[in-house]
This record gives structure tokens, C-alpha cells and sequence, in this order.
């Protein structure tokens, strides 16, 4: 009996042969995208005004939510402030309801025990795994009394991946919230 494999099987096929035993196949499963733990990171597009930047923490103080992170970026019209929150499902809600400007996108928050050696680590292992970084900004606050980093890449999947593989702890939104 022949058995057929692969293109010289398809050949036959084409050709009228026979059609090919069935032979049991077993093919890897897939994996699915592997749900790092990302935090939540809102750009709040301000005026570029005095105050404005006040009023939105206000808000966000007013429903007893807190900033965890922030970076402020000025350009002559408006401004864009990036915030991570203990709150992010909370804050939504409330800059809808407010009217409140804003875009969410995820980041991948890293603890650093020495900042110092850690640091140049970091940006190494993204830049071998090619891994491009748009922006960071540190925590304003210390989980577990550590630095963090908040880093926007262009793929959290692989940079979560890596840095773990490095021995860096990726938090969570559960890590930075109080």
C-alpha cells in the first residue's frame, strides 16, 4: 500500500489517482494570545488652560478614585494627560458621563527592585526582542514599596513575555490599585 504525504499526495490527487488513505493527523493545538497582566491607561485631551489638569483629578478624587500614574504632554492648543487610575471600569463611566474626552489603550507596568542596574536590562531585552517603546513614565505610587514603570509598546504581548523571562515582575491592575 502507498502512502501519500504532503505535495506528492496533492500531486496524485490532481492527477485522478487514487484518493490517499486517511492517516490520523495530529497537529499542535493553537494557543491563544496569552492575557498578560496590562493596565488600563487613559489619554484625557485637555485645553490647554489653566486648571485643567485640576479638574479632571477633582473628578476623579470626588469618586474616591485615585491616580496611580500620570505624564502630561503640552502643545501650544491642548494638552494630553496619560493616566493610569485604581479605578479604570469607574473612570470610564464617569468621563462618558461627564463628557470628558479621552482614549484607553493598555501598558505593561513593571516593578524594578534596583532602578539603577534594572533600567538598562529593560530597554535591552525589549530592544533584542525588537520591541519598540512609544513612551514611559514612572508610578506615583510604590506597590510593595518598589519603583514601576509604565511602558506603551507597540506589542504588550511579546515585551510582557520577555520581561518576565528576564526576571521582571509585570503587575497587574489588581498590583497598583488600593
Amino acid at each position: 500500500m502507498l502512502k501519500f504525504s504532503g505535495a506528492a499526495a496533492l500531486i496524485n490527487i490532481a492527477r485522478g489517482a487514487a484518493d490517499p488513505p486517511q492517516m490520523p493527523v495530529d497537529l499542535p493545538e493553537t494557543t491563544s494570545k496569552m492575557e498578560g497582566p496590562l493596565v488600563k491607561q487613559f489619554s484625557v485631551f485637555l485645553p490647554n488652560k489653566v486648571g485643567a489638569l485640576l479638574e479632571i483629578v477633582k473628578l476623579l478624587n470626588a469618586h474616591e478614585t485615585h491616580v496611580v500614574a500620570l505624564s502630561v504632554s503640552e502643545s501650544t492648543d491642548s494638552a494630553i494627560a496619560r493616566i493610569v487610575v485604581s479605578d479604570p471600569g469607574r473612570v470610564e463611566r464617569l468621563f462618558h458621563e461627564h463628557e470628558v474626552p479621552f482614549g484607553v489603550c493598555q501598558v505593561v507596568v513593571v516593578e524594578m527592585r534596583e532602578v539603577a542596574t534594572q533600567l538598562a536590562k529593560l530597554f535591552a531585552a525589549l530592544l533584542m526582542a525588537e520591541v519598540n517603546v512609544h513612551f514611559t513614565y514612572p508610578l506615583l505610587t510604590r506597590p510593595r514599596g518598589l519603583a514601576a514603570l509604565a511602558l506603551h509598546v507597540d506589542d504588550t504581548e511579546c515585551a510582557s513575555s520577555v520581561l518576565t523571562g528576564e526576571g521582571f515582575k509585570i503587575l497587574s491592575q489588581s498590583d497598583i490599585s488600593r
